[in-house]
């Protein structure tokens, strides 16, 4: 696959996930290996640190899709996540794009103290 996506989409993506009721941030998709590559490669200046947070790879057969999400602590995780899925497919829709895998992890769940509910 190639990590070249179309002008933009990731950026579309990272909004639309944003968007969802329920999402309070999102983080660098990957490992944790490749975070610390990647904030290495921004620190010596051979990638940028304004890149979109979702991963976004594209081939002939359509799009994968990586993110990982901070969320309130009130919200279904279940739900949540289909919302997240249904706003990535609109994104990829609206494109003419369909999505090969769309990988979601929740990676942070906020107290209740920091939450807005």
């Amino acid at each position: 696959m190639s990590t070249t996506a179309l002008p933009g989409l990731a950026e579309r993506i990272e909004a639309a996930v944003l968007a969802t009721a329920g999402v309070r941030n999102v983080y660098r998709a990957g490992s944790l290996v490749s975070n610390i590559v990647g904030e290495g490669a921004v620190a010596i200046g051979i990638s940028r640190s304004d890149e979109a947070l979702v991963a976004v790879r594209t081939d002939d057969d359509g799009v994968e899709v990586e993110a990982s999400l901070g969320v309130e602590y009130s919200a279904n995780a279940l739900e949540l996540l289909r919302d997240v899925r249904a706003a990535i497919d609109k994104v990829l829709a609206d494109d003419g794009l369909g999505p090969v895998e769309i990988a979601l992890t929740i990676a942070y769940v906020h107290p209740r103290e920091a939450s807005s509910d």
